[in-house]
C-alpha cells in the first residue's frame, strides 16, 4: 500500500512526540531566511580612467562608476529621491537622480561630514556641531550664511568627522571619536566639554534650546550608523586603536542601547574577552562588567566607516535587514620600514555585509572586493553607504577614484 512518509511518521510516533518531528520537518523544508544564504559571487571588469580593474561583485549585480565628486564622504538619500553627500573638500553635494551630475548645495569649512533631514530643513554635522539650514525638497542652493549652529560638539584634531542621523523615534543623534588611540575622553560626568566625545550622542531638544545626552559611550571612532529594520535597535561601526600590533584588536560592529558602555579606551575586545588595555592610564569610568561586547568583528587595521541596513525590498529577498558596511582599509599587517606596514600587506578596501538573521547579527559576508591590487595599490577606497529608493547600493570613494559608484541588481 502506498503511503505519503511524512504522514506515515507523524501517525505513528507518540502523541508528545508529534509536535516536535512536525517542527522538524518544516524547519527543515523551510527557504533560507534573510541572512542565512550564502552568497554566489561572479568577477566584473570595469575601465577607469583607461585601467581594467576587475571587482568581484554577488552573482546578479553589476558596479558601475556614476559620478565624480571632491572626497566624498557619507550619504543620505532624502524623501523626495535625491542623494547627498558630505565631503572632506568642504562641499556639501546634492545629486538629483540619476546621480550623475553632482551640484554644490553649499560650500562650508570644518569638515561638513554628513547629513540628515527633518521636516522643513538639513542638518550638516561639522567637526565642531551639527548645524541647521532651512530646505524644501529639490532645492539646489543653501546660502552658506543660511547654515547656523543647533548644538556644539567637541572639536579639535583627531578622528574628526561628525556623523548626524534621525532616529525611529525622530531624535537627532550624531557620532564622534576620541582623538587618539588611548585619550583619556569619555560621554559623561567627570569629563570637561572638550573631552566628552568617543560614542554616540541624542540631541535634547527644550524651549528653543538644545543640547546633547549621552546615548552609548567607550566607541573608540564610531563613523557609521543605522537602525535594524526590523527591531529598530542601533548598531555602529568603530574603529579600533593602532598601538596593540597589527592583528589585535578587531574593529567592532556593536549594538547600541542607551547607557551601553563598548569600553575604550580602558578595555578591548580581543576576539575572545574584553582585556584591560594599560595604555590607558585613568580610571575606568566603568567597571569591565559592564562593558557590551561587540556583535560581529572586522580584521584589525579594517577602518570600517558607513554603514546601512538593507530595507525591506532592496537588492534582493537574501540581504534585507542585513548590514552593508564599507571597509576603508588601512595600514599594513606586517612590518616593513615602519608603523604603517608594508603596503604590500594593508588590509583591503572592501564593501562587506554583516548577515543578520531575527534580528541578530550571524556572520560577515564579503559584498564587494577588489579595489586593491597585490602591490598593496588602491583605485578605490569606499567610504559612505546608502540605499537607493530604486532598491541598488550607493557607495562613495574618498581618495584614488573620488566619485559615486553603485550596486546594481541585474537580474
Amino acid at each position: 500500500m502506498n503511503r505519503n512518509p511524512v504522514q506515515y511518521l507523524v501517525t505513528r510516533v507518540m502523541p508528545c512526540g508529534k509536535f516536535v518531528l512536525l517542527l522538524l520537518l518544516c524547519m527543515a523544508c523551510a527557504p533560507l531566511q534573510a541572512g542565512t544564504a550564502t552568497l554566489a559571487y561572479e568577477d566584473q571588469t570595469l575601465t577607469l580612467d583607461g585601467e581594467r580593474r576587475m571587482v568581484r561583485v554577488p552573482k546578479g549585480y553589476r558596479l558601475e562608476l556614476l559620478s565624480r565628486m571632491d572626497a566624498p564622504r557619507m550619504l543620505t538619500f532624502a524623501a523626495n529621491g535625491d542623494l547627498f553627500a558630505g565631503s572632506k573638500s568642504g562641499r556639501v553635494y546634492r545629486l538629483p537622480p540619476p546621480y550623475t551630475k553632482p551640484e554644490v548645495l553649499v560650500q562650508l569649512g570644518d569638515y561638513p561630514h554628513s547629513v540628515a533631514f527633518r521636516q522643513g530643513e538639513i542638518l550638516i554635522a561639522k567637526t565642531d556641531g551639527v548645524y541647521r539650514a532651512p530646505y524644501r525638497p529639490g532645492q539646489s542652493v543653501i546660502a552658506p550664511d543660511a547654515v547656523t549652529l543647533m548644538a556644539a560638539l567637541p572639536g579639535g584634531g583627531g578622528h574628526d568627522s561628525r556623523t548626524v542621523g534621525v532616529g525611529p523615534d525622530g531624535r537627532v543623534y550624531a557620532s564622534l571619536g576620541i582623538q587618539r588611540n588611548c585619550s583619556d575622553q569619555y560621554l559623561g560626568e567627570g569629563y570637561r566639554f572638550e573631552d566628552q566625545r568617543g560614542g554616540v550622542v541624542v540631541l535634547r531638544e527644550f524651549g528653543g534650546k538644545a543640547d546633547w545626552e549621552p546615548f552609548a559611550s567607550g566607541l573608540r571612532n564610531p563613523v557609521g550608523f543605522d537602525w535594524q529594520p526590523q527591531t529598530g535597535v542601533l548598531y555602529a561601526s568603530n574603529n579600533g586603536p593602532d598601538h596593540l600590533g597589527y592583528d589585535q584588536p578587531p574593529e567592532y560592529f556593536s549594538k547600541l542601547t542607551a547607557g551601553s558602555f563598548h569600553g575604550m579606551p580602558w578595555f578591548q575586545f580581543d576576539g575572545k574577552q574584553m582585556q584591560r588595555d594599560d595604555c590607558a592610564g585613568s580610571v575606568p569610568p566603568r567597571p569591565i562588567a559592564e562593558v557590551t561586547i561587540p556583535a560581529a568583528t572586522f580584521p584589525a587595521r579594517n577602518a570600517p566607516l558607513g554603514m546601512v541596513f538593507v530595507p525591506k525590498g532592496a537588492m534582493d529577498a537574501s540581504l534585507e535587514f542585513d548590514a552593508v558596511v564599507a571597509l576603508h582599509g588601512s595600514w599594513g599587517t606586517q612590518p616593513s620600514g615602519g608603523f604603517m606596514g608594508g603596503a604590500a600587506t594593508r588590509r583591503p578596501p572592501k564593501i562587506v555585509v554583516v548577515r543578520f538573521q531575527n534580528g541578530q547579527a550571524m556572520r560577515v559576508d564579503d559584498l564587494v572586493t577588489g579595489f586593491q591590487l597585490s602591490d598593496g595599490e588602491r583605485w578605490a577606497r569606499p567610504a559612505g553607504v546608502a540605499v537607493g529608493p530604486d532598491g541598488a547600493l550607493y557607495f562613495s570613494s574618498d581618495s584614488e577614484i573620488n566619485g559615486l559608484f553603485r550596486l546594481k541588481r541585474v537580474n
